[in-house]
């Protein structure tokens, strides 16, 4: 184990404990007043991820890697409860246990999804089995363009219906990236032979500018939330949520296209 993987550890646990926490809110408000089960759950996790992201930022890269090796397994298993915890509440929403309850299934899922990730993440990070280049962007671009296109339609549904102009633009977003996963999954199974440097990094060329525009108009989405210029039922850390995550996967795009063919990169990285 190295400096890298100390690194590499504590990126991926400050951004995703806090994406973990955000949900665990998000789930909790779109809860019925009377799943005060769920509710206490949903709090529980907030309070174990917000601890596990304070945590994460008293650890610096000089850190000794065993102790960042065994504070991977904790993240582990906390990351695991709340991925059951997800997906108990999909499968009472889909028995309609929960009727009137305001988490859309696809969300649920989506963020079930993301659990998932981390989970293998820190999974590989401690194993040292982390994908090979050209796998490791086509298994990071199948599984961010999907999140992405989720993100797009989870905004034309909460927005409100009279704010016509950015319902439509989700909804073209959403085709986009649609379109954009497909394409993506074509590569993926064309394996190994679509893992050549032309074919990928058009791959990512053309990913970085679709998720370029869709960042943009998550930020103006964000920005006039925030200011209530606009009519909607998006809480506005959900807008600032969705944005964040834009913005790691441009990093990701800049990070496998330097590598790739020794472009500089091009985006800030995270903190």
């Amino acid at each position: 184990m190295s400096n890298d993987f100390v690194v590499r550890s504590l990126d991926e646990i400050k951004f995703w404990s806090r994406i973990m926490k955000e949900h665990s809110l998000f789930l909790k408000l779109g809860f019925r007043c009377e799943d005060t089960q769920l509710i206490n759950e949903a709090n529980f996790f907030y309070s174990t991820f917000e601890a596990i992201e304070s945590r994460a930022h008293a650890f610096d890269a000089g850190t000794d890697p065993q102790s960042i090796q065994r504070f991977n397994v904790e993240v582990h298993t906390a990351v695991s409860h709340i991925w059951a915890f997800k997906r108990k509440v999909l499968g009472l929403i889909l028995h309609c246990q929960l009727p009137g309850q305001n988490n859309f299934p696809l969300l649920v899922d989506h963020v079930s999804r993301e659990a998932f990730y981390f989970r293998n993440r820190l999974e590989q990070l401690n194993t040292g089995r982390l994908d090979a280049l050209p796998d490791a962007i086509i298994n990071e671009n199948v599984f961010f363009l999907r999140i992405m296109a989720d993100h797009a339609k989870f905004i034309g549904h909460l927005l409100d219906p009279s704010e016509r102009k950015l319902v439509d633009q989700a909804r073209q977003f959403s085709e986009e990236f649609d379109q954009l996963l497909f394409q993506a999954r074509d590569i993926d199974s064309m394996r190994p032979q679509s893992q050549t440097v032309p074919l990928l990094d058009q791959f990512l060329d053309q990913n970085r500018v679709s998720v370029k525009s869709l960042r943009d108009f998550k930020k103006t989405a964000r920005d006039l939330i925030e200011a209530c210029r606009i009519k909607s039922i998006i809480h506005p850390l959900l807008a600032d949520h969705v944005f964040r995550e834009a913005e790691r996967f441009l990093v990701i795009i800049d990070m496998f296209e330097s590598t790739l063919t020794g472009k500089p990169i091009q985006n800030v990285q995270f903190d």
